[in-house]
């Protein structure tokens, strides 16, 4: 006991007393984080830099405020953006055809081009002032979200003018001179912009692009003015086929010192009209069937002045960090609004298919194989209207969150690849079969794309969402590498000591409530409601502490080797994403009113996430390096075992029988669907509403075949007349059951073409 006292007071003196602290704790500790500084080059720290950090933050401290969460504004659409959507965009989705579309034209139609520019469909988020729209972030989702339910072609036509690109970065970076020149007529549609960043030897690296544009003296309008000899060469650029003005990204260079200052400036963006002497644009690419427009670049010795750079002269060597900013729109909006739009489109008609059509006598919604992919539809559906909504609302709050855009960037289009699989899956031949009803195929073929852009899916996941969550959500990470960084060492170390006292008992405090939780299975963990939903609130906080201690530990033994340890990262990474996305779920089923039919897909999606934490968990604590710290954090995180779970048969039966019900319910799950009465889905939903309206008479036709009340050997409709002639059936229901019926063979009908039409 006496040892333990002196122990005690021993470690209690070596904190307390400033001097010994430093000597013996801080300075040492100082040179070895100085030395596992993970190496940072510039393009990644301006990324590391850029955008907010936002509730992911509050994920990574261990102890997340829940109540925060709540007071986060629900995000909804103006009266504005209500009109919006009930007059131009249901008429534009009234005129999309979209197999005529991708199949037969390879673009869309005149009067649709001249709808979208006139209506403002490319000006969604410049200022009125200039002739915009001026819409939220949640606008802008939820536009294309609902065109793309109809027409990803149309859809990325229309989102990429709202995201990065010209207009974008105008409004946050370029002069008086430039908005003044460009947004207007952006607005109108009169210039079509694309932004050109991708180049054949450089893509997710954008800092290795090998685009130049060199200071140098050059003629421009009949005069001598400075300016920049430009050589590019891109690739996979949406819109540049038909593009009036694109933007560039090249890397600056100034050696003969005209400038008077670097030789080498970094990368910059500039505006340039396609029709300048020198630019190619035309030429197009064909990205998996789709016909939106995307293409390539070039140009070789082009000469621009130097007002044409993005915010003037001030913003040479400024682009890459205008670029990870504005990247926020690309990732936090426009490809969650695909993805989401798959869930909304799938979730609808395979619901609907699932009770249309017969196996065996009976509706295939009624086997349990289909009804576990069909749960996955529907749970994963919600999840993604969720993650959305969240999402966009981060933005409308004027924040750039970069990691959580990354999150929904990456775990949004898997999901979505997912939700599509599952429904082609459940809707088997008649979703191979590409005709004019087949409302699936354009999508499947799309999901890569979504996949691939704004940063393809295995680096955003293995490099990006932990890499820079670690460091910019930390509470301390970035200012310990901040003070590393400080000329003045005694300056620095000063600094350093502070921060490392308040680390280490971040640190503690986290393994120590991580362990009590662990054994308590979270009972005493506190939960900001009431109800079924507080034990998740109470999980995730669990979960919370977990990632706190794990990260800390190996950031300390990893230190620079993290950032190479990519499966390593991306498991710690996973735990936040999922964090995060159960966070979206709590988040919108307290906004939306803890409506009780959700309840099932709130389970579903959050017992998702955390089985998919555990996984992950599980992953980290057998591969990481070190066995004894293995053991160590692995009984501190589940010291009881890992009791994380799928969600249950009974959830997921409970969520088919909530999608296969016409209602309130299933038009909220799926409201962003565009139901096309002239096209496939409009045949396949009056089918399910004829089909659930006769359940019950269809029913009692098969008892009566079973019981031989009417011969068995009948198809459906020799069945209905049997029964009718037979008074067994009033004249009434039999007319309804044969229009159900006819509208149930159309509905799982395919697209058939006569020899030579193909």
């Amino acid at each position: 006991m006496t040892f333990f006292i002196i122990l005690l007071v021993v470690v209690v003196v070596i904190f307390a007393v400033k001097n010994i602290r430093l000597n013996l704790i801080s300075r040492p500790t100082f040179k070895m984080f100085k030395k596992v500084l993970p190496p940072l080059s510039q393009t990644e720290r301006e990324a590391m830099e850029a955008g907010d950090v936002w509730w992911d933050g509050e994920l990574f401290s261990g102890n997340p405020d829940w109540q925060k969460l709540h007071r986060f504004p629900k995000p909804e659409l103006s009266d504005k953006e209500n009109a919006f959507m009930d007059n131009q965009v249901e008429t534009l989705l009234a005129m999309l055809d979209d197999y005529q579309i991708v199949q037969k034209d390879k673009d869309l139609p005149k009067d649709v081009w001249d709808y979208l520019k006139s209506e403002g469909f490319f000006a969604l988020i410049i200022p009125e002032k200039f002739g915009g729209r001026e819409f939220s972030a949640i606008a802008n989702s939820t536009i294309v979200s609902k065109i793309a339910t109809k027409s990803l072609t149309a859809a990325v036509t229309v989102m990429v003018p709202n995201s990065l690109g010209p207009g974008e970065l105008l409004l946050h970076y370029g002069t008086t001179e430039q908005q003044n020149r460009w947004l207007p007529t952006l607005a109108t549609g009169e210039d079509v912009p694309c932004f050109a960043l991708t180049g054949p030897e450089a893509g997710s690296d954008a800092g290795s692009i090998p685009d130049s544009g060199v200071v140098c003296m050059g003629e421009h309008n009949g005069e001598e003015v400075l300016g920049l000899r430009l050589n590019w060469s891109k690739r996979y650029i949406t819109l540049a086929p038909v593009a009036t003005v694109l933007g560039l990204a090249f890397k600056m260079y100034d050696p003969d010192g005209l400038l008077g200052g670097e030789k080498e400036l970094g990368i910059t963006c500039a505006l340039i009209p396609t029709d300048h002497p020198g630019v190619e644009t035309g030429e197009r690419h064909y990205p998996l069937n789709m016909a939106f427009m995307n293409g390539t670049t070039y140009g070789e010795d082009v000469f621009i002045p130097l007002d044409w750079i993005i915010g003037g002269q001030q913003g040479a060597g400024r682009g890459w960090r205008m670029l990870v900013e504005c990247l926020s729109a690309g990732r936090g909006i426009s490809l969650p609004a695909l993805s989401t739009a798959t869930g909304h489109l799938a979730a609808k008609m395979t619901s609907a298919y699932a009770m249309v059509r017969q196996q065996f006598g009976v509706s295939i919604g009624q086997f349990e194989g289909v009804q576990e992919a069909l749960a996955r539809i529907g749970g994963l559906t919600y999840a993604l209207e969720s993650c959305r909504l969240m999402t966009a609302g981060a933005i409308d709050l004027k924040l750039s969150p970069s990691v959580v855009t990354a999150i929904a960037k990456y775990h949004m289009t898997e999901m979505g690849r997912t939700v599509m699989n599952d429904a082609m899956d459940i809707h088997s031949g008649k979703g191979i079969q590409v005709g004019p009803n087949n409302y699936l195929a354009h999508g499947y073929m799309g999901i890569p794309v979504s996949i691939t852009v704004e940063g393809a899916n295995i680096l955003t996941r293995n490099l990006m969402i932990f890499g820079q969550g670690a460091t910019r959500c930390h509470p301390f990470v970035l200012k310990e590498m901040e003070a590393a960084a400080m000329e003045d060492d005694d300056a620095a170390l000063e600094q350093f000591d502070g921060l490392l006292m308040d680390h280490i008992m971040f640190a503690a405090c986290n393994a120590s409530m991580a362990l009590v939780h662990g054994l308590t299975r979270s009972c005493f963990a506190k939960a900001p409601v009431s109800g079924e939903t507080a034990v998740y609130y109470k999980q995730l906080t669990r979960m919370s502490r977990g990632l706190a201690i794990c990260t800390d530990v190996a950031m300390l033994m990893l230190g620079g080797e993290l950032k190479r340890k990519e499966m390593i990262s991306a498991r710690l990474g996973d735990v936040l994403s999922h964090l995060y996305l159960a966070s979206t779920v709590l988040k919108r089923f307290e906004d939306e009113g803890r409506q009780q039919a959700d309840l099932p897909f709130v389970k579903y999606a959050i017992e998702t996430s955390l089985y998919e934490i555990g996984q992950a968990f599980d992953g980290f604590f057998k591969n990481f390096s070190n066995p004894v710290v293995n053991f160590v954090l692995k009984r501190i995180v589940f010291p009881l075992g890992n009791h994380y779970h799928k969600p249950s048969d009974a959830i997921a039966q409970s969520i088919c029988k909530h999608m296969t019900q016409p209602g309130v319910f299933r038009n909220r799950l799926t409201h962003l669907c565009y139901v096309d009465e002239n096209a496939g889905t409009g045949v396949m939903e009056s089918a399910f509403l004829a089909m659930h309206d006769m359940q019950t008479q269809f029913k009692d036709l098969k008892q009566w075949q079973r019981k031989g009340k009417v011969p068995a050997t009948f198809d459906i409709e020799g069945a209905i007349n049997y029964a009718l002639e037979n008074d067994l059936l009033k004249q009434t229901d039999a007319d309804a059951m044969h229009h159900a019926n006819k509208l149930r063979k159309q509905a799982i009908a395919v697209d058939n073409f006569q020899p030579g039409e193909l």
